[in-house]
């Protein structure tokens, strides 16, 4: 018997009535206490004129070495409907006091519309890891529902990024996932009483910006200001394997209903089981959840290499089950999810000789580093199946005093890798050129089993003219990493022109 299925409707939702443009000339006007010059509607928010796309409201901000204002013609030419000003001018806007401030009072009206059709918003932040746990978690969320969530893009995590995120969230959100930065204490208080998360996720700490702090028991407690906005009954989720796991404890107890940590002690809400490394190159992650979370197992997989990897991801489905979240979409999000640019995107490119596969990888870690994402992206290396393993570290910025041992002690890992050429870029990396002469003149047949080739360039330029001289081979693995101030990504973009993305590629792979 021939029989058809019926097509379940998808339920029906109060908010489905919502419209779709951003925001209307009234709605902007009521948010930031302006005077709208007309009737138009938005459908996104920029402060940046050579961001702007159609359909854009400009945002004019005025800064200590640049006007907003002076760009309003290069934004209008690319599409804004509108702007937002502090003069009147011959383009629809809505005048107000400061868009400075402006710029804050939508982001709070922004906020305050997602309490109005019961969404929920997770702050992320940590020394490492937040943004990665930003996208991850975003995609597990907009999964499961019908792509309802929303999330700052690249690393709009500061003062200025924060509410322009907020302003870009529409009003039919049901996730909103926000990332926070922070160079100084005081800076992630007044940001998370902007987000005001139902949900707060600290990633990690490590010595990132100690330059700004007197070590890394103050960057825990500059990390845990992220639990001051949490809305009333929120949940805390904190990494249990941190030495100042008790410090964030104790921080996250005072603001939140619920205290939830992840990772691989055996006192962990979200605890790893087991890991077992994929062919492709992720991993098949089992978890146990108990505490507010459980009592369950969950067992997904993860496209995303490295056990760094596996560590973002017991945060992220701690916060897709603290949220309500749909935990199998999430688990086949982050089975699909790929590298971010700068942060883990693999690219295969074009290269002779070697292996005789006529392919090398690249591995995108350009934008940012500090010792422990060194540390973890040289271990990930380290994994790889290669012919042979090069390394291109860039010097890792703000780390004060004790920047030298910082840089020094990425010796071992670079070692214990099997990493058999190093390209490092910028003066403060001689600190690991002395070290690596150290380690490998303690005998000589020590140094004669690393066989490593060692180059120090002071800039990303000199970088390329010496992994030019000896090209990327067949089955060569390729990591880039460093501050983003040195400019590795520059050297990535020249490397990767032409070139096709690989999810977890192993190095020479047709």
């Amino acid at each position: 018997m021939n029989a058809m299925r019926a097509l379940l409707p998808w339920p029906a939702e109060a908010s489905d009535a919502i419209g779709l443009a951003l925001w209307s000339a009234e709605e902007i006007a009521a948010a930031t206490g302006g005077k709208a010059s007309g009737v138009f509607e938005v459908s996104g928010c920029a402060t940046d004129s050579r961001e702007v796309q159609p359909g854009d409201l400009f945002i004019a901000l005025k800064g200590a070495e640049s006007d907003g204002h002076a760009f309003l013609e290069g934004a209008f030419a690319r599409g804004a409907t509108a702007a937002l000003v502090e003069r009147p001018v011959p383009w629809p806007h809505v005048l107000v006091q400061s868009t400075t401030q402006a710029l804050v009072d939508l982001g709070h009206a922004a906020r305050a519309r997602v309490d109005a059709v019961g969404g929920v918003v997770i702050g992320v932040t940590g020394s490492a890891g937040k943004t990665g746990v930003k996208e991850a978690l975003y995609a597990a969320l907009d999964r499961g529902s019908r792509g309802r969530a929303h999330r700052s893009v690249k690393s709009y995590n500061n003062h200025v990024g924060v509410p322009l995120s907020l302003s870009r969230m529409p009003a039919r959100t049901r996730f909103g996932v926000l990332e926070m930065g922070m160079n100084h204490a005081g800076e992630l208080a007044a940001l998370t009483r902007l987000v005001r998360p139902h949900i707060a996720i600290v990633t990690t700490i490590a010595p990132a910006h100690i330059g700004h702090f007197s070590g890394e028991e103050a960057i825990a407690h500059a990390k845990s200001e992220i639990f001051e906005g949490l809305e009333p009954g929120g949940t805390a989720i904190i990494p249990a394997d941190s030495p100042h796991f008790a410090l964030l404890r104790e921080a996250a107890a005072r603001y939140a209903g619920h205290v939830v940590s992840f990772g691989r002690s055996a006192h962990a809400d979200v605890r790893l089981l087991d890991a077992v490394p994929a062919f492709s190159g992720g991993t098949l992650v089992t978890a146990a959840f108990s505490g507010p979370l459980g009592p369950r197992k969950l067992c997904y997989a993860i496209a995303q290499p490295g056990a760094h990897w596996v560590d973002n991801s017991l945060a992220v489905m701690a916060a897709v089950a603290a949220a309500g979240g749909d935990l199998g979409a999430a688990g086949l999000a982050l089975s699909e999810m790929e590298g971010l640019a700068g942060r883990g995107a693999r690219h295969v490119i074009d290269a002779p000789s070697g292996d005789g596969s006529g392919k090398a990888l690249i591995i995108d870690e350009s934008y940012n580093a500090n010792p422990a994402s060194m540390r973890a992206t040289i271990a990930a290396l380290g994994e790889v199946p290669a012919r042979r393993r090069i390394a291109v570290l860039g010097a890792m910025k703000e780390l004060g005093e004790a920047s030298d041992g910082y840089h020094a002690g990425l010796a071992e890992p670079l070692l214990a890798a099997g990493v058999e050429r190093i390209i490092l870029v910028g003066l403060e990396m001689g600190a690991l050129v002395a070290e690596l002469g150290r380690a490998l003149g303690k005998s000589a047949a020590a140094a004669l089993a690393a066989r490593i080739e060692l180059d120090h360039a002071e800039t990303a330029a000199e970088a390329a003219e010496c992994l030019a001289a000896d090209a990327p081979q067949g089955g060569d693995a390729i990591l880039v990493k460093g501050s983003n101030s040195v400019g590795l990504g520059a050297l990535v973009r020249a490397l990767t022109a032409g070139a096709r993305p690989a999810r977890a590629v192993t190095a020479g792979e047709n």
